[in-house]
């Protein structure tokens, strides 16, 4: 089993309600970073988000209107990923997740990657910058790029035309990436269908739409959307650049979507803390078929799995006590969580995570983990979850690497 970490550098109010200031958050990511690298964690998920969620709550149609805080701060990560490699000498870095939507889209994302590893390369020979990538998961960081509906069909089809954007804007960033030169004729073309909605009705009424916008009564089966980018030959630089030094993840569990991206690259995919064990299997079972040929054999370790890590191996408490603290510790911070995502608790939605979290002493963690995750399984642990205490994490951190990977591997080398 392998084991990567996740920082969300997230300011938002812990469980006691206290938030840090910005400069405090990043002298805390940089004390678990390099903590995280001493301890030999094998990658660094940096979350990244863009533009402030606090300001988006004034909006007309804010997608958190309860967001206590920033849901991040990291907003460019190729400069912090560079900072992050200059601090440490072992650890990985990568991005969980850009949204190539935002930030100027696909083609302004697509040269930043491309430098970035080129700099990386210029100091360090063996590391690799590892890129997740989405449609981004609040919608109002696109919004100012661009990313809106331009009729009112469009309108009534959103919720299925931005996952279409989505692969238009993938396609525009592998192949640049992997040094093409293309124009957005030579993209694909955005046509929808029935199959594209949940239903007949939200079918219909993307129709009905369309025939009052273009003056016509004749339902169409097809509706053909205009690109959202256009623009003539292009290709990015630096155009010689290490290419073997860059693994691609895409954030989206559409299978048309992950088959879409292998097309051009080998892409890998992520998979979220609560995502059912139902869907990771047919995950694995889906890319070991459609995998690029050039990122070898499809292996579980290409599928991070995200987890929340509440652990208590605090001094001067009883295996017991340390068990009963840290179902409290996650408790708090998941009800804070929630509140602040939909600005309710909800006891559900609360359980449903814990459920899915690893939570409790060295022993039991370590028994959950091997009873919930496969030996061949890369785990992508979040210890910085609702919690400021940096030296707190640390000690998370450490007892994780140091205790529990160790049991780990001995439970099962019993089996």
């Amino acid at each position: 089993m392998e084991h990567d970490i996740f920082f969300s550098i997230s300011q938002t109010p812990d469980s006691a309600g206290k938030i840090p200031t910005e400069k405090e958050m990043f002298e805390n990511y940089f004390e678990q970073l390099m903590c995280a690298d001493k301890l030999g964690f094998g990658c660094g998920w940096i979350a990244q988000a863009h533009l402030s969620t606090e300001t988006q709550k004034n909006n007309s149609n804010p997608v958190v209107p309860h967001w206590k805080g920033e849901v991040g701060l990291c907003t460019d990560f190729p400069q912090l990923a560079m900072e992050s490699f200059r601090k440490t000498e072992n650890i990985n870095i990568g991005s969980a997740v850009i949204s190539i939507l935002a930030s100027g889209g696909p083609i302004a994302q697509a040269e930043r990657i491309a430098n970035t590893v080129q700099f990386l390369s210029m100091i360090d020979d063996k590391r690799k910058l590892n890129i997740g990538f989405s449609a981004g998961r609040f919608e109002f960081m696109a919004r100012p790029y661009g990313i809106v509906p331009r009729t009112s069909y469009e309108k009534s089809a959103w919720p299925a035309l931005r996952g279409q954007i989505f692969m238009e804007a993938s396609e525009i960033f592998l192949r640049l990436l992997r040094g093409d030169k293309i124009s957005s004729s030579d993209i694909r073309k955005t046509i929808l269908s029935r199959d594209n909605f949940r239903s007949d009705e939200d079918w219909q009424k993307v129709q009905s739409d369309y025939c009052q916008e273009m003056g016509t009564t004749e339902l169409p089966q097809q509706i053909e959307i205009p690109n959202r980018y256009n623009f003539e030959e292009i290709s990015i630089i630096p155009k010689q650049w290490n290419r073997n030094r860059l693994e691609l993840i895409a954030g989206t569990h559409d299978p048309r979507a992950q088959t879409f991206v292998n097309k051009f690259m080998p892409v890998k995919v992520f998979n979220l803390s609560i995502t059912s064990p139902e869907i990771i299997d047919e995950t694995h079972h889906r890319m070991s078929e459609i995998f690029h040929p050039l990122g070898g054999k499809w292996q579980r370790r290409d599928m991070p799995r995200t987890s929340f890590v509440f652990l208590n191996d605090e001094p001067g408490l009883t295996p017991q006590q340390q068990s009963d603290a840290a179902k409290q510790e996650a408790s708090l911070a998941l009800e804070a969580y929630w509140n602040a995502l939909e600005g309710t608790i909800d006891p559900n939605k609360v359980t449903k995570a814990a459920n899915n979290a690893l939570i409790g002493n060295v022993d039991e963690i370590a028994q959950q983990m091997v009873e919930r995750f496969d030996p061949n399984d890369r785990i992508m642990a979040w210890f910085d979850f609702f919690n400021h205490d940096s030296k707190r994490v640390c000690r998370n951190m450490t007892a994780y690497m140091d205790k529990v990977a160790p049991m780990v591997e001995k439970l099962l080398e019993g089996e």
